[in-house]
């Protein structure tokens, strides 16, 4: 988020409804729901992203899914999937970077208390490295609901990735433990995991946020230090 972020049932995209729960082969150009399962996990797997996946379903939530359910992950005739950069361009999973709104509507504060270790530096960078001990503490930015809690998504080690307010997400990589679960609500400066250094090589905090599903710098969302 199981969840960031995600579930549903099979119908022809000419039938105009989200695609019904069968049971059988899964026809070509479409995913089948399985337990644990969320929509942010299956369009990242896919190259996709997660508004052209409800889009293209007509899903009204990014949690609106079922086990069983079939997903389309193309779109449909007369529909045209939104450009995608090369993996080539990025050591992370690619995704638009809009500019911030002129206010962030949510009060956010660090997710950890350690020195600025890299900066914001799109397409490549996508978010911020906070350093630290071991084992410090993760807090949670603002509230919200997790969206999705493992190590599922390459790249980013244990992963945590959380709802909020406004069309907001924060995602916390590279921890030690993680201390929530999928599906749990947690509070402004709740710890959520602790630090380490999965899926990567030094120990580490790598924190992003995005504004309906785009990136943005997470400095510009958090208070000044």
């Amino acid at each position: 988020m199981r969840i960031w972020i995600v579930i549903f049932s099979f119908c022809l995209a000419a039938c105009g409804s989200n695609p019904a729960s069968v049971s059988g082969p899964t026809p070509a150009g479409f995913y089948r729901v399985k337990s644990g399962d969320t929509l942010y996990r299956i369009a990242k797997n896919n190259d996709q992203s997660v508004a052209e996946l409800q889009r293209w379903n007509r899903l009204s939530k990014s949690d609106d899914i079922q086990v069983g359910q079939l997903l389309r992950l193309t779109p449909p005739a007369g529909s045209t999937a939104t450009a995608k950069p090369s993996p080539t361009q990025s050591s992370r999973p690619s995704l638009p970077v809009v500019n911030p709104p002129s206010s962030v509507g949510i009060e956010m504060v660090w997710p950890a208390q350690g020195p600025l270790l890299y900066s914001y530096a799109p397409p490549r960078v996508k978010g911020i490295g906070i350093g630290g001990n071991l084992g410090a503490p993760i807090v949670a930015v603002a509230d919200g609901k997790v969206l999705y809690s493992g190590d599922g998504i390459r790249g980013y080690g244990l992963l945590l990735i959380i709802q909020h307010a406004q069309g907001y997400l924060t995602a916390y990589a590279h921890n030690q433990k993680l201390l929530v679960k999928e599906g749990a609500q947690v509070k402004q400066g709740q710890a959520i995991a602790t630090m380490g250094k999965t899926g990567t090589d030094s120990v580490k905090l790598h924190f992003e946020v995005r504004y309906k599903g785009k990136t943005i710098n997470p400095v510009s969302a958090l208070p000044s230090r």
